[in-house]
């Protein structure tokens, strides 16, 4: 990679420059009152374009930047597969994003307590936010302050971890100071940064091969170094069935998993209505789709510019993969390759890390100050003032240890952690949103199960499967603790939520909980019309 002197130093002024600019506006945009809807929604005073550029910028994270691409750039129609899969998610999060916004209010506690008055609802809903939010935080700030070392030309442990550090202090301060308006605003920044570098990546790919796609493909199946079977199903995980059937799993967690994120339920909340959270929403998909397309082009042009064998020596998940392309394609197109494309392309992976993990600390924070604190310990007689204040400081406690387990784990594989936080949102989040929001027989106990007993069911395939212990690219490699042969267990543990929550449904006693139900009545006007969710 050429990375010079110079090159180090634009990057450090375009990393400070954009720092300063979006903590400047998150401060500027920041909560103009102490009212938790300024707060946690930003008065939800967004249109639907805007709220579908944060909505975009949600779903763009560094694992859909760099582990996708060099996914692609690997595995070929593995990666490609896992592109679509991301689109489809997506998709999945359109049908739902009506009803969640007319039956929500601010957080996934405010939806569970449409089936229950007891406190137990809120607690449930915090337990899922953290099990999700704290590996997907981990995940985001370790590869952040990887990836900042690489470009800065430091690999050590030790600069990678004080990387992690600066970049979760940073990210702490959006949260505390912006709130959703401050995140959003940089969030629109960011997907314009994005958006924009990876065109014009794109466009230097294509432009290196004529702006030939078949010649892209035949380039990229060349230097992948399996030619004919770049193309074919079974290179990421194996062709053997349980190779199939862990990249099956791996799908399922992406699909479902991603159609049901907190940070993403909480989102959508900032739209006026449930009409205009599906108009943002459909326009999302619309921009996920031809960034989705850029990537797969980064990707194909990784394996065929800088090959296979040349970026798995490097990093053998081939994260770094995005970057190596951008340094070969030096000087390719009228002086757009070289350090100015290696640069932008180093600053986009930074500001998509600092956006996304802004988010999902203040989703975490969210729970553990409007659901714990305001309703369960103070039963809904905290004053607003104090709900944002206790909202700021879980946003710091939260973010430390972010940093923390981030920084203790900077020597580990975690990549498995964001498989885990997929599969807790799609066998825990999700199957209680949906019977929440569809099935009017569903009641406390149902909806104790599919939180805390699919939670346990996760959390027990994640520590029995081959991605916490026994191989290589394990979490704990020098642990050999595995029985399960799938480094994914979403083909197992999202159908195991479903099923729960229905048993415990069905064994819940309604009648004796009967004075802690919602009506069944105003449960369905809430739902359909977003009758009184204020």
């Amino acid at each position: 990679m050429p990375v010079g002197t110079d090159d180090r130093a634009m990057m450090l002024i375009a990393f400070l420059s954009f720092i300063g600019l979006s903590l400047l506006l998150c401060v500027l945009a920041g909560p103009e009152s102490d009212e938790t809807a300024d707060f946690y929604v930003g008065s939800r005073s967004l249109p639907p374009m805007q709220n579908a550029l944060v909505l975009a910028g949600e779903y763009i994270s560094a694992a859909t930047l760099m582990s996708t691409c060099g996914l692609v750039a690997l595995a070929g129609y593995d990666g490609i597969s896992v592109v679509i899969s991301s689109c489809l998610a997506v998709g999945g999060f359109l049908l739902l994003a009506r009803p969640l916004r007319n039956a929500g209010r601010y957080t996934l506690g405010d939806l569970f307590a449409l089936r229950t008055k007891a406190p137990t609802a809120r607690i449930a809903a915090a337990v899922a936010t953290l099990a999700f939010c704290v590996p997907f935080l981990v995940v985001q700030l370790a590869g952040a302050g990887k990836a900042t070392a690489l470009v800065l030309g430091r690999t050590n442990l030790g600069t990678q971890q004080v990387c992690t550090v600066f970049i979760g202090a940073v990210m702490i301060c959006y949260a505390v100071l912006g709130g959703m308006k401050g995140t959003s605003l940089v969030q629109i920044l960011k997907v314009a940064v994005v958006f924009t570098t990876m065109a014009v990546l794109a466009a230097v790919v294509l432009d290196h091969y004529h702006w030939s796609p078949g010649a892209l493909l035949d380039a990229a199946d060349e230097g992948s170094g399996r030619p004919g079977d770049y193309f074919e199903a079974g290179q990421a995980m194996g062709s053997s069935l349980v190779g199939r059937l862990d990249f099956l799993g791996l799908q399922l967690s992406i699909v479902l998993g991603g159609a049901c994120m907190p940070h993403i339920v909480m989102r959508i909340n900032t739209a006026a209505d449930g009409a205009a959270a599906r108009r943002a929403t459909a326009y999302t998909l619309s921009v996920i789709t031809v960034y989705s397309l850029f990537v797969a082009i980064a990707g194909l042009g990784a394996s065929g510019v800088v090959g296979g064998r040349v970026i798995q020596s490097v990093d053998s998940g081939g994260q770094t993969a995005l970057m190596l392309l951008a340094g070969a394609l030096e000087g390719d197109t009228s002086g757009l390759g070289g350090s100015v494309l290696f640069t932008a392309v180093a600053c986009t992976v930074f500001v998509t890390v600092l956006a996304v993990v802004a988010g999902i600390t203040l989703a975490a924070a969210a729970a553990l100050a409007h659901d714990i604190r305001a309703h369960v310990v103070r039963r809904g007689r905290l004053s607003e003032g104090g709900e944002i204040r206790t909202a700021r400081w879980a946003a710091v406690v939260v973010g430390a240890l972010g940093i923390g387990m981030a920084v203790g784990g900077q020597a580990h594989n975690l990549q498995s952690l964001m498989h885990l936080s997929l599969t807790v949102a799609g066998g825990v989040v999700l199957p209680a949103c949906l019977y929440t929001l569809f099935w009017s027989r569903y009641n406390r106990t149902g909806l104790l199960w599919t939180v805390h007993g699919g939670l346990a069911c996760v959390l027990a395939l994640y520590v029995s499967s081959a991605a916490f212990s026994g191989t290589p690219a394990s979490l704990l490699p020098a642990l050999d603790v595995h029985w399960i042969a799938l480094q994914s267990t979403g083909l197992i543990a999202i159908p195991a939520g479903f099923l729960l929550g229905w048993v415990g449904t069905l064994r819940g006693r309604r009648g004796k909980a009967a004075a802690e139900e919602t009506d069944t009545a105003g449960w369905e006007e809430r739902v359909v019309m977003g009758t009184g969710v204020e």
